[in-house]
């Protein structure tokens, strides 16, 4: 594990490693160093967790072995260029931003310093994240290991090869989104049955977490698991149907293609 690392950034995916961090005591929190232009940011998630808060980028840089860049797409270039001198060879980059690209971060650097382009997502917060993340030529394998441990630590972690990050930002990336769409759609059908709004999205969010947790411990094919549910003539077919009837299947994917898109594009 690195021993100190640092966070460029502090909105919604950087405050959640953080925060994933700090909950799995992998990191003491002094060790967590934290730089935001927002400085309300910055100091609300110090005073909450006890980090390390950089007056500015050049101290966050100096006392952190690992940067985690949280910005952006449309900001890291320049941000990295701007950060260059400072930026040692020595030091492990880490970007988040989505579309940006190992050869863009390389542009702004050189071809010399250790890069890493990763896709963590929200979920890291209860420790139940799923990231991956690509290197460039420089980062060892002990380097990948260290990187590989600090996303482990708030859930799990793949390496690819950076042609499959476009289609990582739309799984994993974005995918919260879409689970949380259909938690609120099948809790709001609940409501229309009678029950109430707590319970339901009770009982929607235990079911999502459950049949997640089949998949992953069954080892057992999702088109499996669903034939297990589905009686002859029964409810749960019914509602197969009426799913398939108005293209759900179709609607996700394309959901991840549009996805998918927009993050080659950015």
């Amino acid at each position: 594990m690195a021993k100190t690392i640092g966070f460029f950034g502090t909105g919604n995916m950087g405050k959640a490693m953080i925060r994933g961090l700090v909950e799995t005591k992998n990191y003491q929190p002094e060790n967590i160093w934290i730089y935001d232009v927002y400085q309300p940011a910055m100091t609300a998630l110090k005073e909450e967790l006890n980090v390390s808060a950089a007056t500015d980028p050049k101290e966050l840089i100096q006392n952190s072995q690992m940067i985690i860049f949280a910005v952006k797409p449309y900001v890291l270039p320049n941000l990295l260029t701007e950060l260059k001198p400072t930026l040692s060879k020595e030091k492990i980059i880490v970007s988040i931003a989505a579309g940006v690209t190992i050869e863009t971060i390389e542009n702004a650097l050189s071809t010399s310093h250790k890069i890493i382009r990763a896709m963590p997502n929200t979920p890291a917060l209860v420790g139940e994240g799923m990231a991956a993340f690509c290197r460039n030529q420089q980062i060892t394998d002990d380097e990948t290991e260290l990187v590989a441990a600090v996303f482990n630590s708030f859930g799990k972690c793949e390496v690819v090869e950076e042609k499959l990050m476009s289609a990582v930002v739309s799984l994993s990336g974005s995918g919260p989104a879409y689970v949380y769409i259909f938690i609120e759609a099948l809790a709001d059908a609940a409501v229309l049955e009678g029950m109430s709004r707590n319970q339901a999205y009770k009982f929607a969010a235990q079911t999502v977490l459950g049949s997640a947790q089949m998949v992953l411990e069954t080892g057992k094919h999702p088109g499996e698991l669903k034939d297990m549910v589905t009686s002859p003539a029964g409810t749960t077919i019914a509602a197969v149907k009426s799913l398939e009837d108005h293209h759900f299947r179709s609607a996700v994917m394309n959901a991840v293609q549009a996805a998918a898109i927009r993050d080659k594009e950015m």
